[in-house]
């Protein structure tokens, strides 16, 4: 019984200096394009557009919603937001790496608002949960934005401020997403890239709470 307490309080609690798994110095095998877009899966953004990390929980279904959402030109899976080099999906399901299942995003904002993003991400989960959602549990599964530029960290935070005061009136918790600029993303091996578009009936534990998100417009330049 302590055994297996042991185990998922590591689970749940981000590694202390030192805990850490070592990880390797090259990156994982992936894939070499997105199953869906035909891209290669490693091209870097185009003139203009932008890139945004998103964490909802398990990265599969979330990796759907952005895919099929118009404007977004390419999408992957990986891990970010810990200490270990290179991990593997077993080491960050241990809870020892400190990473979490996130989704590169890398969208037109000419054809897609940031906003947009913003309030998918926020009504597609429960962003209350800490170290899980739903059903899966530990530091992999927290909610998370990270993001590549200032404009975008502030209109993220605004956002989180605005769905928060409409959680608060809807007796929800507060919420617990973790915000800051983009660290190293390490991408997911090949079966979890697109795995719903390989897998049209795999598991996808997304849920979101049922309260509406209305994310405020950007200032003005």
């Amino acid at each position: 019984m302590f055994f297996l307490t042991d185990i998922m309080n590591k689970k749940i609690q981000m590694p202390k200096p030192g805990e850490a798994l070592p990880g390797r110095e090259r990156p994982i095998p992936t894939a070499s394009r997105h199953h869906v877009f035909k891209r290669p899966l490693k091209d870097a953004a185009p003139e203009g557009f932008e890139t945004i990390y998103f964490g909802m929980g398990c990265f599969w279904g979330a990796e759907r919603l952005f895919w099929q959402t118009p404007g977004v030109w390419l999408t992957a899976v990986g891990y970010a937001g810990g200490e270990t080099p290179n991990p593997t999906y077993q080491e960050t399901c241990t809870g020892m790496t400190g990473h979490a299942e996130v989704v590169k995003v890398i969208f037109d904002p000419a054809q897609v608002s940031l906003s947009t993003l913003l309030k998918l991400f926020w009504e597609s989960h429960d962003p209350t949960q800490g170290m899980r959602q739903g059903n899966d549990v530990g530091t992999t599964y927290r909610s998370t934005i990270y993001t590549t530029t200032a404009e975008q960290l502030d209109a993220a935070l605004a956002s989180r401020d605005a769905y928060a005061a409409a959680l608060s009136k809807a007796g929800r918790e507060k919420i617990t997403t973790e915000f800051r600029p983009a660290p190293e993303f390490y991408y997911a091996e090949e079966d979890h890239q697109q795995y719903l578009a390989k897998n049209p009936y795999g598991y996808c534990g997304l849920r979101g709470t049922g309260v509406e998100c209305a994310v405020p417009a950007p200032a003005a330049a």
